[in-house]
């Protein structure tokens, strides 16, 4: 077996190439094609798919990728894909994580014995393939071992994967960035007059500054100062509401929209009495037009969560925060607002960044103003 190796990884997961790390002069002379291999798109998607059930169920999965080193001739491909097609169960997924040159193979594997039959399945491979082939054509392969699981360090790990489907989300990500710093822009303008009544009333109303600059979790997990006119007395107790927000989250999978469950607290004692205006017509939200202008936020997207929400966070929840930047309003903020549950308000995000495009963020900043002017939920 001289020359067939393995890098093996307990917690981690990136989508980094294996063939193509420094120190590594691989030479492809060819792209073999295999009707049994996804291509390296659909497989890099099939990974990401798998790290998001993994982390709804809280199940773990392994990623076993072979790379055939400097010259991977067309007989070397061929018993290594017939080897992982006797190797794979049914539900396991084989294909291409780099074409040509490095093939990936995924198995969902038990919290118990991940470590164990990742392992194996990594020595049955690399035992079987130095059967096959002679010192020299092994010299030239490598296979990487990687365990997948949720219940590890996942928020710093999840941050670490990227979408390789952006690559393909451009032209959409620029329009939706002019949307935001053309919208953003006039909003200011537009309002300044609304800026400086609203200015006035706070500061002449209640001790204290005009704006509250508060720490947000923002895009993959980036901490930014998040504006807003100040609605609270100065030096309110946060732990109010940190309490609230644990107990909402940790209760929210008996909770549902029918039992009348809020987001925000009702009659909170911190909020002046100008506070509570601002909050139930949304003016407090005005000054974040100046986060979207820096790129902070969007016009559109998740709610941006406090890091102690983070915190209580089960591991599917926190792809809100990868999946889309986050925004002023949303698909949350027009139909449910504050009174759904936390796990319905996670969804409601999560289908929102698989299906948007400029066509509905028009829609949902079309329908906001009517969401605000109700008050539906807004506390």
């Amino acid at each position: 077996m001289t020359g067939l190796h393995a890098d093996h990884s307990r917690a981690g997961m990136s989508l980094r190439n294996p063939a193509r790390e420094p120190g590594r002069d691989v030479v492809v002379l060819h792209k073999p094609s295999f009707p049994e291999l996804l291509n390296e798109d659909l497989f890099r998607d099939a990974i990401l798919r798998e790290r998001r059930r993994a982390d709804r169920f809280e199940q773990p999965f392994v990623l076993i990728l072979i790379s055939l080193g400097r010259v991977a001739g067309q007989p070397r491909w061929e018993r290594l894909v017939e080897l992982l097609s006797q190797t794979k169960f049914d539900a396991d997924v084989l294909g291409w994580f780099d074409e040509g040159s490095t093939v990936g193979l995924i198995r969902t594997v038990g919290d118990r014995d991940a470590q164990e039959t990742a392992t194996a399945l990594a020595d049955t491979i690399r035992s079987e393939l130095a059967r096959s082939m002679t010192g020299e054509a092994a010299a030239g392969c490598s296979i990487r071992l990687e365990i997948y699981s949720p219940k590890t360090d996942a928020a710093q790990v999840l941050f670490e994967v990227p979408d390789t489907r952006d690559r393909r989300r451009g032209a959409r990500h620029l329009a939706k960035r002019i949307l935001d710093i053309a919208g953003s822009l006039a909003l200011l303008i537009v309002f300044s007059p609304v800026f400086l009544i609203v200015s006035g009333l706070v500061k002449l109303t209640s001790k204290g500054p005009v704006f509250f600059g508060q720490q947000r979790i923002g895009h993959t997990g980036r901490p930014f100062t998040m504006l807003k006119f100040r609605t609270m007395h100065v030096n309110a107790d946060p732990a109010i509401h940190r309490q609230y927000v644990e107990r909402f989250i940790s209760s929210s999978n008996a909770s549902g929209p029918s039992e009348n469950v809020v987001f925000k607290i009702v009659d909170d004692p911190r909020v002046t009495r100008v506070g509570r205006v601002l909050r139930k017509s949304s003016l407090d939200e005005f000054p974040q037009f100046w986060n979207v202008l820096k790129g902070e936020m969007s016009l559109v997207g998740p709610r941006p969560p406090l890091a102690y929400e983070v915190a209580q966070y089960r591991p599917w929840h926190r792809r809100r925060l990868l999946d889309a930047k986050p925004g002023i309003t949303g698909l949350w903020q027009v139909t449910g607002r504050s009174r759904t549950s936390f796990d319905e308000m996670v969804r409601l995000d999560l289908r929102y960044a698989r299906s948007s495009s400029l066509k509905t963020d028009l829609k949902i900043l079309l329908a906001t103003p009517r969401a605000v002017l109700s008050g539906k939920g807004a506390h």
